[in-house]
């Protein structure tokens, strides 16, 4: 695959897992829909890395937001440095199960709101520097 490639992959991947987790959101599955909205961030990060790095388009297989954030290059404000670590705490928390059952219970309608609209800013942030 070449980089754009590669890069409209990831962002058609991101997409359809954005409507997974708006679907997961509107039936109160706050836990899967937080979980699903960091694959959303961490695919177009991958996009962007693939778009970046012509040599070795392939992103790391990682799923750290920071790390891949940093490799792509983004200017990142603190406040976007913390949401990004956070959100990747949603990966893990989702995930494993002695992680699973506190994570379900802090996924609460009002948590979910304030991370979801988080996700969907730099779901826009990161859409548009991948035109």
């Amino acid at each position: 695959m070449t980089n754009r490639e590669l890069l409209e992959y990831w962002v058609e991947s991101s997409d359809n897992d954005y409507t997974t987790m708006q679907h997961l959101y509107s039936t109160q599955d706050y836990n899967w829909a937080l979980f699903l909205g960091h694959l959303v961030i961490e695919k177009l990060l991958k996009g962007l890395y693939a778009r970046k790095n012509e040599e070795q388009p392939h992103a790391p297989k990682i799923h750290n937001l920071l790390i891949l954030a940093e490799r792509c290059d983004l200017e990142l404000s603190q406040e976007l440095r913390d949401e990004l670590s956070l959100i990747t705490h949603f990966n893990m928390n989702a995930r494993y199960e002695d992680y699973k059952l506190n994570f379900y219970k802090k996924a609460t309608r009002e948590y979910a709101d304030i991370h979801i609209n988080k996700i969907e800013e730099i779901r826009g942030w990161l859409k548009a520097k991948s035109i």
